[in-house]
């Protein structure tokens, strides 16, 4: 007989411990589909802007805007992704992705006007929003209850991977080879990848009839987006985490372009390679410890490091300090991206939790969609990175002083908080 968490919707199956239970199978794909999408969607920026920059000669406010047009539009999307997993089924909706990043990808390629630039942002957009965190953390919601999180941990270091593979092979082969080539070749080999992944792997599970499967307008009990929204709590980690991820999104996407006059493009590619694998490394780091820690402490503790470590690319000029400064400063970004999930599961009810997760990416996303604009601004109008970076530390430290507030979320019981532990 099948137990069920009362008031989740989710089946607490003992099966979720056993390495032979298929939803690990799943947990692979999502790693893999997460290396893609973090490749050429979030890490990937970089590499876009630098090239961009370099072959068309256009401002680094134009091509970083429309990044921030590109996240603002899956901004939007992200937050119907649980919607549309429920309708049309995971497996659809990640075949809809890889075309998106596919066609996107490859249009850059061939690009000649500034609107056109635009135009496959946009279509991206549909990619990030079928394949990033949320889409990620939906299709698990499907297969795990009670090992949720550590499913969650193990399917987001593929973000970091995107950013130790598919970033810095980029970078490394549009030097030698042009940038053109080297996006088609990506792309091929993305495609040869996720498709049979997509067709083979993932699905829905069969014989668990759990509330993310039901149609859209059941598939969310309790708290709806309208209440979350006027929940102080809500807010006390939508709030910090929005201003933290646009501080480091701008800090990532301008990476390449602020250390390559430094310190070389082939150093500055491998900064992006230890910033990320780095990211593996806290992540795996904190995970292993991070049921003994105080999940917004941790957060703080998390930020002020980045600060720190932004703070000494400014002021050192060396090969040797600046990655070790990228290295520091990567030990921490793929925990931002993890924490507001963990945050979320520990602290509001466990059948909000896909809702809320939804909502919490889509308005971090919102916010952090404009550090690419903002930190592109900041050079272009000052001459230089200064002020953009010194501008992402102030976020950084404000973020970590809001995130240590604490108020207790509307329709959390002890019994339930208690239950997710």
């Amino acid at each position: 007989m099948q137990l069920r968490n009362e008031g989740s919707g989710y089946p607490a199956s003992a099966d979720e411990a056993s390495l032979s239970y298929p939803g690990w199978r799943i947990v692979g794909a999502c790693f893999v589909m997460a290396v893609f999408c973090w490749g050429f969607g979030f890490y990937g920026q970089g590499v876009f802007l630098a090239e961009l920059q370099k072959i068309h000669g256009w401002p680094t406010a134009l091509i970083s805007t429309a990044t921030t047009v590109y996240y603002l539009f899956s901004a939007v999307l992200v937050m119907f992704v649980a919607d549309v997993i429920a309708r049309l089924g995971p497996r659809a909706v990640v075949l809809g992705g890889t075309a998106s990043f596919a066609v996107s990808a490859s249009l850059l390629a061939f690009i000649t006007e500034p609107w056109q630039l635009y135009a496959a942002y946009g279509l991206m957009a549909f990619g990030w929003g079928s394949m990033s965190i949320a889409g990620i953390v939906t299709i698990l919601g499907l297969w795990f209850d009670k090992k949720r999180g550590l499913a969650i941990s193990l399917s987001l270091n593929g973000a970091s991977f995107g950013g130790i593979l598919v970033a810095p092979a980029l970078a490394a082969a549009s030097a030698h080879y042009g940038f053109a080539p080297s996006i088609l070749t990506a792309v091929a080999i993305m495609l040869m990848l996720m498709v049979p992944i997509a067709l083979l792997v993932i699905k829905r599970p069969a014989d668990k009839p759990i509330a993310a499967t039901a149609k859209p307008e059941t598939a969310v009990l309790g708290k709806t987006r309208a209440k979350a929204l006027r929940d102080p709590a809500f807010w006390t980690v939508v709030g910090p985490f929005s201003l933290a991820l646009l501080a480091q999104v701008g800090v990532l996407v301008h990476q390449i372009a602020f250390l390559e006059p430094r310190i070389g493009q082939t150093q500055a590619a491998l900064a992006v390679a230890i910033t990320t694998a780095m990211a593996v490394v806290g992540r795996l780091t904190l995970g292993a410890v991070i049921d003994r820690l105080d999940h917004r402490t941790t957060s703080a503790v998390s930020l002020m490091s980045q600060a720190a470590a932004v703070l000494a690319m400014l002021w050192f000029d060396g090969a040797a300090a600046l990655l070790i400064a990228c290295a520091v400063y990567g030990f921490s970004v793929g925990n931002l991206i993890t924490l507001p999930s963990l945050i979320v599961q520990a602290e509001f009810p466990a059948r909000d939790f896909a809702m809320l997760i939804g909502l919490t990416t889509s308005i971090i996303q919102f916010a952090y969609s404009c550090g690419p604009a903002v930190v592109g601004l900041l050079r272009d109008v000052t001459g230089s990175y200064q002020a953009s970076l010194l501008a992402c530390v102030a976020l950084m430290s404000l973020a970590a002083a809001g995130i240590l507030i604490r108020v207790h979320p509307e329709g959390r019981s002890d019994r339930t908080r208690e239950k997710r532990r």
